[in-house]
């Protein structure tokens, strides 16, 4: 069974550290400074965009819609389109170390979804992989609530000698995410359908970050052996360092 270190800490203070964080994370592991790591947290309000996001006509005016709408604009680590967190959702983070990190792609997507399909059901909820037809930031490896809301986004980044997948999990106030995704995502003329946005605690009730990160823990131990541990503070220092490289730059 294969080992990572375990950390659940949260970094407030700076909307983009905790993007900076993961990068930091992965370069360390790639280099060989740390072994794996996952993360779990409770994030600060971001919209997330993705590569694709910042090249569109619209992306400036995008950014000015999250900020409006109390979220903080960041960019990041991996692909796919704008996402968003916030202090009712879990972010969640795996750094692993491989040799030839493009081989494992969509092993790496089936796992991640395939735990978190375990620990959703663990809770009672009728979790499905898939992409939804009109759901934001859209993916195969999505996991939605019986055909109907995604509740789980992931998305992967790779460097050499390392791989790096993260992503977001709704435990609740969904409302959030589509009131500030309609104009985002407006801005960047993209087509969705605001009704696949939704949270766990809408067919859970009385769920909460706590229990929620604790199935995903327990469901993860089952193909992981997972150590407690902390953020080391090298990582923490690069990760200041790396804020800017996360900051949309935008007039």
């Amino acid at each position: 069974m294969r080992r990572f270190t375990l950390v659940t800490d949260s970094h407030p203070g700076h909307p983009a550290l905790d993007v900076a964080v993961s990068h930091a994370v992965l370069g360390a592991v790639a280099r060989g400074e740390i072994d794996g790591l996952i993360r779990i947290h409770v994030p600060e309000p971001v919209v997330a965009f993705g590569v694709i996001d910042r090249v569109q006509p619209g992306y400036a005016e995008a950014v000015r819609a999250a900020q409006a709408n109390g979220f903080g604009a960041v960019e990041r680590l991996a692909g796919g389109r704008a996402a968003v967190f916030h202090e009712q959702t879990l972010a969640f983070a795996w750094a692993i170390p491989e040799d030839d990190p493009r081989a494992g792609i969509t092993d790496r997507f089936e796992s991640v979804a395939e735990i978190m399909v375990d620990a959703f059901q663990s809770l009672g909820i009728d979790a499905r992989i898939g992409e939804l037809r009109g759901e934001y930031c859209p993916g195969k490896w999505s996991v939605n609530v019986g055909g109907r809301v995604k509740v789980m986004g992931v998305g992967q980044r790779l460097v050499r000698g390392a791989a790096h997948v993260g992503g977001v999990v709704v435990v609740d106030d969904g409302e959030r995410i589509r009131d500030v995704l309609i104009p985002v995502y407006r801005a960047l003329q993209l087509d969705w359908d605001p009704r696949t946005t939704g949270a766990l605690a809408d067919r859970a009730p009385g769920l909460d970050n706590r229990k929620v990160s604790d199935a995903i823990i327990t469901a993860m131990s089952k193909r992981f052996d997972l150590v407690p541990g902390e953020m080391p503070p090298s990582v923490l220092a690069k990760a200041d360092g790396l804020i800017a490289d996360h900051l949309p730059q935008v007039a």
